[in-house]
């Protein structure tokens, strides 16, 4: 009997361990981290392509945001992996995990939930220039069991049993036909550089990762996988949430200011003197997403209201995703011709044609053109002054287009509208804020 009762309790404490082991990163680090991020068009990137022009890198990226917005459709159904473009991330980020630390280079999605990289053995991988990370090497790795909370915070058609082992699997499989399988795991993650100067490195045991033993399709050779910053149970920045008490921040330059890399803040490792504006975030299905409400663009001094359209869903709360991943800002259809009617009103300048055939309002850029600011106006005040350099790009010597576009889906303010803002993310207040910062200088 007492033989039985210890094994009962060794059976309930090892369940009781996997079920909370997903919140175990709960040291506090007061003074909050950062680690870099790479924009993949950066001289520093190992994607960089020199014999790239800037106009064929800014139509790379409008390619790439096209393609990545199919991830966005309102399907709103549990399913919204299947529509994902795997190398639709423009941030890369440098990690390490496992015990000794194997540096593993990823792209930095707020669109994503769950961390994965490629791992040995390898049934079928994408060519990698770093090696494979190998989990028998590592001291701290442990699988996950089904019915354990890591497990079941994937959904239903993302989530795979291994009867035999009784381990938890992944499937994901994208809209480009990439696809990636493997083991959930617990895992020690070494990330970014400690503002307090005290150590480098800033360590957290048992966070939940996806070991990918099957992967392929169109990701990029440099890449490792993807680490996800997304509102969902499983990304980077909820299972750290104790320890940055909910706060994450990022600070984007344009990929050609400076060789410098932007900055992406875990925590809070400094307080900003600078007014901004801040907007709650919605909470819609799925979760991965970061959604707040457009009420309405200023083209100067006139004011548009954003979703009055009886076909749309522009006029709902959480009309808006915040993307670090897409590089155009999204607008509805309806709403963006009238933008694109004030704009032309406002701007004193020849309008001509984009020769690729992509971007719909564009003009001479003659040496005196006045582009004027747009102004976002979100809920609860928040108002964004949106530059020219935020708005617009030049796609020829003598031309510029507007780097908006329209959509009949939900809307995204994309990666160029939020440069040069420090874009704050507080997962505990559920708001998100945006102060104009000279992101190059803000090191």
């Amino acid at each position: 009997m007492a033989s039985l009762l210890f094994s009962l309790v060794s059976l309930m404490c090892m369940l009781l361990t996997q079920w909370l082991v997903v919140f175990a990163a709960t040291k506090t680090i007061p003074n909050g981290f950062s680690v870099d991020l790479v924009h993949r068009d950066s001289p520093v990137s190992p994607l960089y392509n020199p014999l790239e022009t800037p106009f064929d890198r800014f139509y790379n990226a409008y390619n790439r945001s096209i393609s990545r917005i199919n991830r966005f459709r309102p399907t709103y159904s549990k399913a919204f992996q299947s529509d994902i473009v795997a190398d639709g991330g423009e941030y890369l980020m440098k990690i390490s995990i496992g015990t000794p630390p194997v540096s593993v280079l990823g792209i930095a999605d707020t669109g994503s939930d769950l961390t994965w990289v490629q791992c040995e053995p390898c049934e079928e991988c994408y060519e990698q220039r770093d090696p494979l990370f190998d989990p028998k090497k590592s001291s701290t790795y442990k699988s996950v069991q089904c019915g354990t909370n890591p497990c079941n915070a994937l959904d239903n058609s993302e989530r795979v049993c291994d009867l035999e082992k009784n381990t938890c699997k992944y499937s994901y499989s994208y809209g480009d036909r990439s696809f990636t399988k493997g083991n959930i795991a617990l895992e020690k993650f070494t990330v970014g550089v400690d503002s307090t100067r005290n150590q480098s490195r800033v360590s957290f045991p048992n966070l939940v990762f996806g070991c990918g033993h099957n992967n392929g399709g169109t990701f990029d050779d440099v890449g490792s996988g993807i680490i996800g910053l997304g509102g969902g149970p499983l990304s980077l920045v909820k299972q750290l949430a104790k320890s940055i008490n909910g706060k994450f921040s990022y600070c984007l330059q344009a990929p050609d200011s400076a060789a410098k890399s932007s900055k992406l803040i875990f925590g809070t490792e400094k307080e900003s003197i600078a007014v901004s504006s801040s907007t709650p975030l919605v909470e819609r299905d799925p979760s991965t997403y970061y959604y707040v409400t457009l009420e309405a663009v200023s083209v100067g001094n006139k004011r548009l209201p954003y979703g009055g359209f009886s076909s749309s869903s522009a006029g709902k709360e959480g009309n808006i995703i915040i993307d670090s991943g897409t590089t155009l800002t999204f607008l509805q259809s309806e709403f963006y011709n009238s933008l694109e009617s004030a704009l032309e009103g406002a701007i004193k300048a020849k309008r001509v044609s984009d020769p690729k055939g992509l971007l719909s309002l564009c003009f001479e850029a003659a040496k005196d053109i006045h582009l004027p600011i747009i102004t976002f106006h979100f809920s609860g005040g928040a108002e964004v002054k949106l530059q020219a350099n935020n708005t617009f790009a030049q796609v020829q010597d003598d031309m510029v287009c507007l780097a908006i576009v329209p959509s009949n889906d939900i809307a995204i303010l994309g990666n160029l509208a939020q440069t040069n803002f420090l874009v704050k993310y507080d997962l505990e207040e559920r708001t998100v804020s945006f102060t104009p910062t000279d992101c190059a200088n803000n090191h």
